[in-house]
């Protein structure tokens, strides 16, 4: 039987993805017919991404079977009540490897202190030895598929790595900290990432006592949603000196405008949301793997919790 797939993204995503899918979908053994422009109601799975504007009314997919986003994170879908069908988020490969390669190049930097030696070559000679990694504390908030694998990585390269989720984890060589057990963690972390999803519970999470909760010196990745972070709070927290540096991949608005704050603050470097992107090829595979999953009975991955939102 042949399924009708749609793919409804930007014109640019379907230049990049049609052909891997095809490919993906054909190496899967699955028979389709994808498109953009199928019809609502002849549609049996739809691959999705948010575009900014109105949200999709789901209603009209009435044979749909699922809908597989491109997107790791869903926030923007699960709140859409017309959503009637199981939604599954993207994690690929390359997304994966991506995001372990931003952390860990970002979290030698700050351990190694990087900035101080390319920002100071005036002539004096002025070594400062750092630290063993193992003696570097590094927290993760987010210990999802992203946060494992980074927290693991990093965890190799012999830092002293912890994570703090709200369901429990075990993780070789990571330091688990769990729901109630938020502070214990912060107060430990010279090194803080941020990999959680963005849910009401944990919007605004970076916020003015959270930050207080850091040591002195403490410096901030946030490759993960710009909303945990209270911006207002964060850059308090910069100008008093208690938080040393922020490294910050994702905003509340994107592009992030040319007179925000943070393009002129001295200890906050920004990246263009880089630290991890969705890759046609490795993405392709994991929607043609869940589309198989799901036409021969088997648990998809990365299978939306819509009570959670993640």
């Amino acid at each position: 039987m042949t399924l009708n797939v749609a793919f409804d993204a930007p014109a640019d995503n379907w230049n990049k993805y049609s052909v891997a899918l095809a490919r993906a979908c054909d190496r899967a053994g699955l028979s389709v017919d994808l498109r953009r422009d199928h019809p609502p109601d002849q549609v049996d799975y739809l691959i999705y991404t948010p575009r900014g504007g109105p949200m999709l009314d789901f209603s009209k997919f009435n044979r749909l079977r699922a809908v597989l986003s491109l997107w790791a994170g869903v926030e923007h879908i699960v709140v859409n009540d017309t959503l009637r069908v199981p939604l599954t988020r993207m994690v690929d490969s390359g997304m994966r490897e991506g995001m372990v390669e931003w952390v860990c190049a970002h979290v030698l930097r700050y351990h190694l202190d990087i900035d101080r030696n390319i920002t100071s070559q005036s002539g004096i000679w002025d070594p400062q030895i750092p630290p063993l990694a193992r003696n570097r504390q590094v927290g993760f908030l987010g210990l999802g598929a992203l946060g494992q694998a980074c927290a693991s990585a990093v965890a190799a390269l012999n830092f002293n790595v912890s994570g703090w989720s709200q369901s429990q984890k075990s993780i070789a060589n990571v330091t688990f900290y769990g729901r109630d057990s938020l502070a214990d963690l912060l107060k430990t972390c010279e090194i803080l990432v941020l990999l959680l999803p963005l849910t009401e519970g944990t919007e605004n999470i970076v916020n003015a006592q959270t930050l207080a909760q850091l040591p002195t010196g403490a410096r901030i990745l946030n490759p993960g949603r710009g909303a945990l972070i209270d911006d207002i709070a964060l850059l308090a927290a910069l100008n008093s000196g208690h938080i040393a540096h922020a490294t910050l991949d994702v905003f509340r608005t994107e592009p992030l405008p040319a007179d925000d704050p943070y393009w002129a603050h001295p200890n906050v470097t920004v990246t263009p949301h880089i630290a991890s992107e969705t890759r046609p090829e490795t993405a392709a595979q994991m929607v043609a793997e869940n589309i198989r999953r799901f036409e021969t009975g088997q648990d998809p991955l990365f299978l939306v919790d819509r009570d959670t939102g993640y």
